[in-house]
């Protein structure tokens, strides 16, 4: 194992550095304005193809969380993790038909001004304060955290402050260029991040392939993988006994079998691609067809995302059960960073230069949505409601760069404990107090016209307090004995709910509860939106998408059931 960079590690890095700089600054005169407006800034309106619309998915999907984060559950569960990746190409099937026509036809460009014209001011501005601190405190913070650990750790553990403190200025640089230049400089940073992740996970699996006396054959390493850790390769896990090891029950709290698949699994993936301003942000600007192409361009992506991020945390633990890897730092999240050590020269300047192009693009896709949101729903309606275009755009700028303080300051010393649980479970199980909300409003005010506007304030709020509910204080109360759902000794002295089954609760209750109110509200709502006819069909190119990717899907589930 070598913690170090060498030279032409080193020249490859900065390589990508200057490629990606220069193509970003050439982008930005190219498309420049003479007068930047506030549609070209946040959305790049009209200006991104449907490669680039895909490619800044998945530039922005893809950061630390997966890289340290997933990787780090491959490591822990095994393949089972791939769940978040696969149902995601389903879900962007489901989001590119059914949830962007209704987007594009009402012109929406930002998620809190769908809920002011779907529902009210209140509802949109509750949600807007929700989803500002969501992306800072959680998103931010996080993607800063695991992407300083991870490359902190190659260079000898002595840089953590300094790593994060230019993450965020890369960052902030590619933000200030406005969305134009964020969408088309993404398309190399996916470009990086997915020739440096395969290489990474091609001499992974070589390197164990070399350990176990069998040759640099990285199919010969997969074989090794498989028949040395068969546990790690079953997509779904066994409800756990009384009698099952605590570490096997840490497991199912973070995968929960096949319950996982009965709500928990499509909120978090409906939610964060189809209710979610940093993710949608990227198709509200292009024509449907575009955007439709795009998304699902990123959902054939999204297929091969458990090769590069989980597969390298498998072959972690194969070589660290076997006594081939001795250090392991950061626990699980270390896997990525230990299978990097191992890498020659120059390709490890190459994965490390993959892992900062997935993080950067990540924080500055974020870094956008926070601005959009803050400047259109709260700035320009709430405190300058008369500032024209330039003021906007300057108040957007202002804002990404406090948020990036903000988020640094409560990352410097892990204030919020991410690392106490594995980065990848943090991120979901946090988000997942306000996704089944949030969800529930988003899909009844699409598709049911009765929804009102205090059954929308309701469903908001119930669904924060039922995740808390059901997360921190159901077990507490009833133990192990909960009324809905067993809990399990979490190895802390207490029991704990698997959480993608809180968030299947907490929707399912939410939707009652908005339903219930709905029914007793008005039975005509002259807000509700009109569904034209034809307005969900799709075009044969389309279908031929659609169909490859499930036979896809369908062949990947059959062989890992």
């Amino acid at each position: 194992m070598n913690n170090s960079l060498s030279t032409a590690d080193i020249l490859v890095f900065l390589a990508y550095i200057v490629i990606v700089g220069t193509y970003g600054f050439w982008i930005y005169n190219k498309k420049k304005k003479a007068v930047t407006d506030t549609k070209d800034f946040f959305l790049a309106e009209g200006s991104l193809t449907w490669w680039a619309i895909g490619a800044s998915l998945i530039a922005s999907n893809i950061s630390a969380e997966q890289f340290i984060g997933m990787s780090g559950n491959g490591f822990f569960v095994g393949i089972a993790v791939a769940a978040y990746e696969w149902i995601a190409a389903l879900g962007l099937i489901i989001i590119a038909v059914w949830f962007i026509p209704i987007y594009l036809k009402n012109k929406i460009y930002t998620m809190p001004q769908f809920l002011t014209m779907r529902y009210n001011e209140t509802v949109a501005l509750i949600m807007a304060v929700f989803w500002l601190f969501l992306y800072v405190f959680v998103n931010l913070t996080s993607i800063l955290y695991l992407g300083a650990i991870a490359i902190d750790g190659l260079l000898g553990g002595q840089y953590l402050h300094v790593i994060m403190i230019g993450l965020a200025m890369a960052a902030i640089i590619i933000t200030l260029g406005g969305m134009k230049v964020i969408g088309y400089t993404d398309v190399i940073q996916v470009a990086v991040l997915i020739v440096g992740g395969l290489a990474t996970t091609y001499m992974a699996l070589t390197i164990v392939s070399e350990r176990f006396g069998l040759g640099t054959d990285a199919i010969a390493g997969f074989k090794v993988l498989m028949k040395d850790a068969p546990d790690h390769f079953h997509m779904i896990l066994d409800k756990p006994t009384s009698e099952s090891p605590q570490e096997y029950i840490d497991k199912y709290l973070i995968l929960p079998g096949i319950l996982m698949y009965a709500a928990g699994q499509w909120i978090v993936n409906l939610n964060y691609w189809g209710c979610n301003q940093y993710i949608t942000q990227r198709a509200l600007g292009a024509d449907l067809h575009t955007a439709r192409t795009g998304i699902l361009f990123a959902g054939f992506l999204k297929l091969m995302m458990p090769i590069i991020v989980m597969l390298p945390g498998i072959a972690a633990y194969v070589l660290y059960k076997n006594g081939h890897l001795p250090e392991l730092v950061g626990g699980m999240d270390g896997a990525y960073s230990a299978i990097l050590s191992f890498l020659p020269s120059g390709l490890k300047g190459l994965s490390v230069a993959a892992l900062t192009a997935a993080i950067v693009a990540s924080l500055a896709g974020k870094a956008n949505s926070i601005s959009t949101i803050f400047t259109l729903d709260i700035y320009k309606k709430y405190i300058r409601k008369d500032a024209d275009e330039t003021k906007m755009v300057w108040t957007g700028r202002l804002t990404v760069v406090l948020s990036m303080l903000v988020a640094l300051i409560f990352t410097w010393e892990d204030l919020l404990g991410i690392g106490g649980e594995g980065g990848f479970t943090f991120i979901q199980k946090y988000t997942g107090f306000i996704s089944p909300g949030v969800f529930a409003v988003f899909t009844l005010g699409m598709f049911w016209k009765r929804t009102t506007g205090a059954a929308a304030i309701a469903g908001i709020l119930v669904g924060f307090i039922l995740s808390v509910f059901f997360n921190e204080a159901a077990p507490a109360i009833f133990g192990n004995e909960t009324l809905l759902y067993t809990a399990y000794p979490n190895g802390k002295g207490g029991y704990e709910i698997p959480f993608l089954i809180c968030m299947g609760l907490a929707f399912f209750f939410t939707v009652a509860v908005m339903v219930a109110m709905s029914l007793a509200g008005p039975k005509i709502n002259p807000k509700a939106f009109i569904h034209e006819k034809g307005m969900f069909s799709v075009k044969p190119a389309t279908v031929v998408q659609i169909v490859i990717t499930l036979l896809i899907l369908m062949a990947l589930y059959i062989k890992f059931w």
